[in-house]
């Protein structure tokens, strides 16, 4: 009777054990319907939004589609990025207010080649760009059309979007440009997201009129900017109050002709109202081109007539030129004239510039390359505050202009003691309320229109950079643009275009979105030696393994069975 009565309890404390797994699971189910969360184990918190996006994707009212032309048969490293969009866009689902629909399509599968070749042109209408990347096969190279780009709709408007960042390169190793793009995901997707929601697409200038460089020079600049904001150039003689006032930055890049009174005046203006300012400037005139086929050149001031607008602004571009060790490389042809070979040997003139790593505008910058560039020093200015966030390395020595070259100075070698110095300032970030440079002073003759000038300004930003050469972008001999930062002939990429997108982010956002962009995520590769050599090693582990621990698995259950039931 006991035994029985055991027996009957044992079996109901089963089903009530079964009951209640059940009840779990299910209450789980419920409450995960309505309550999201994850645990992110990694140092950095790469799988963890941050409270910038959460906030524009909790504040959103209206239905989102995302549509990612990044799918079908593709390279591993392209298959880490549809990958990483995919987990990120999964995220913004969870915290989103409004229902946010994802797509993933190849939009040329299944079709013909003039179905393809239509669906191309359409797609290149809408700003939807292909990317014909080399795959290396073990019959050579092969190559393959993708789309690593995404559209969001909602409410009407539509955004393209960039998953790959320029390669800069014919480089079959896509494995750097796919990291950094993955890093910058998070931006990518939050600032198009909120442009699409708010509608909002800021106005910058490029200013020209003034011997700036040409639209094919400054070409991946403006192209960058132009997918998040309303880019164009401004001629400062003949635009009016009213395109002032839709301007929200400038870009005053490698001016080399002075400026008028009017047009500082309308500058002037322009930053009272609260307008932001990139000042990238030579003040001494020297080219590399120059120095060719064995010319001498004397390097001499450049005359722009800023001096008195920047000093009143709180900075001054000197006239000199640093020489640091730390620089990039140039071209040059060694014995047997024209015709011999092409080494590249160090240009002290040509240094990489260094990013103050606590400021967030240029957090995490790789060095930015720069040509005959200029210290920048702050002036005292009340309401102004200042922030260096450019350097040179300490090795370096300072040349007054004017200052004589030609193409035998790569011979010589900076001597540690001549070269030991300190950082020199480049580049200064100005903000605040900037003071009136025509306070108590007459309007300048040109001037037609009636502009409301106060003495003190409306909170503004400004750059100033002691080189012109920062956002201008390199071009072939055909005269195809390289990206901006693209060094064609080390095959090297800078942070010249980083540092022009995170300025722009940083002047024209009130939300700081630019600290997205400064997200940390570190990759951590595989030591491809290793992988190489013990490849046959770790595949016979990862085949084996598993199955030896089935069999001693097995091997333990038939004993233990046995003992238990040989009673």
């Amino acid at each position: 009777m006991v035994a029985l009565l055991k027996n009957k309890v044992e079996k109901m404390n089963k089903w009530l054990s079964l009951f209640f797994s059940a009840l779990v699971i299910l209450i789980l189910n419920l409450v995960s319907q309505y309550a999201y969360f994850r645990w992110d184990f990694t140092k950095e918190k790469r799988f963890t939004l941050t409270q910038k996006t959460k906030e524009v994707l909790g504040n959103n009212n209206h239905e989102v589609v995302v549509t990612v032309f990044l799918d079908g048969d593709m390279p591993g490293a392209f298959r880490r990025l549809k990958n990483a969009t995919r987990d990120l866009l999964s995220d913004y689902k969870s915290y989103s207010n409004a229902n946010l629909k994802i797509v993933f399509v190849n939009p040329i599968e299944g079709l013909s080649v003039d179905q393809q070749n239509q669906a191309i042109q359409d797609l290149l209408e809408v700003g939807i760009r292909p990317t014909n990347i080399s795959i290396k096969t073990d019959a050579g190279f092969s190559e393959k059309l993708l789309f690593p780009m995404a559209m969001i709709e909602s409410n009407g408007k539509r955004m393209p979007v960039k998953l790959l960042q320029n390669q800069g390169g014919a480089a079959v190793n896509y494995d750097e440009s796919i990291n950094n793009s993955i890093k910058n995901l998070e931006y990518t997707f939050t600032s198009s997201l909120k442009k699409v929601i708010t509608g909002y697409n800021p106005r910058i200038g490029f200013t020209e009129g003034n011997g700036e460089p040409s639209t094919v020079h400054l070409f991946d600049a403006i192209n960058s900017l132009s997918d998040s904001y309303v880019v164009g150039r401004v001629n400062l003689d003949s635009i009016t109050k009213q395109g002032l006032d839709s301007l929200k930055m400038l870009v005053i890049a490698k001016p080399l002709k002075p400026f008028t009174e009017a047009q500082k005046y309308k500058i002037n203006y322009f930053v009272m109202k609260g307008g932001h300012v990139v000042w990238s400037l030579d003040q001494v005139r020297m080219e590399l081109d120059s120095l060719r086929n064995g010319r001498s050149y004397l390097a001499a001031n450049n005359y722009l007539n800023l001096d008195d607008m920047l000093f009143e602004y709180g900075a001054r571009v000197n006239y000199n030129i640093i020489a640091d060790v730390n620089c990039a490389e140039i071209p040059v042809a060694t014995a047997g004239g024209p015709g011999g070979n092409i080494q590249m040997a160090p240009w002290l003139y040509y240094p990489m510039l260094l990013p103050d790593t606590s400021n967030a505008v240029v957090k995490n910058l790789d060095p930015v390359k720069a040509e005959f560039v200029s210290t920048v020093d702050t002036i005292g200015s009340k309401n102004v505050a200042k922030h260096i966030i450019l350097t040179t390395s300490p090795y370096n020595k300072i040349y007054t202009s004017p200052k004589m070259f030609n193409l035998q100075m790569v011979e010589q070698e900076p001597t540690q003691q001549e070269f030991t110095s300190k950082p020199q300032s480049v580049g200064v970030l100005l903000e605040g309320n900037f003071k009136s440079v025509f306070l108590n002073r007459p309007v300048p003759e040109g001037i037609a229109e009636k502009y409301e000038v106060p003495a003190q300004g409306k909170p503004a930003k400004m750059l100033v950079l002691g080189d012109g050469d920062v956002f201008k972008n390199q071009v072939s001999g055909d005269g195809s643009p390289f990206p901006l930062g693209f060094d064609r002939y080390t095959q090297r990429n800078f942070g010249n275009k980083a540092l022009l997108l995170n300025i722009a982010d940083y002047f024209t956002s009130t939300d700081n979105l630019i600290a997205l962009r400064n997200k940390e995520v570190t990759v951590r590769p595989l030591d491809k030696t290793l992988l190489r050599t013990e490849k046959t090693k770790w595949q016979l582990i990862n085949t084996g393994a598993p199955i030896l621990l089935l069999i001693c698995f097995a091997i333990f259950q038939h004993y233990y069975r046995k003992t238990k039931y040989a009673k």
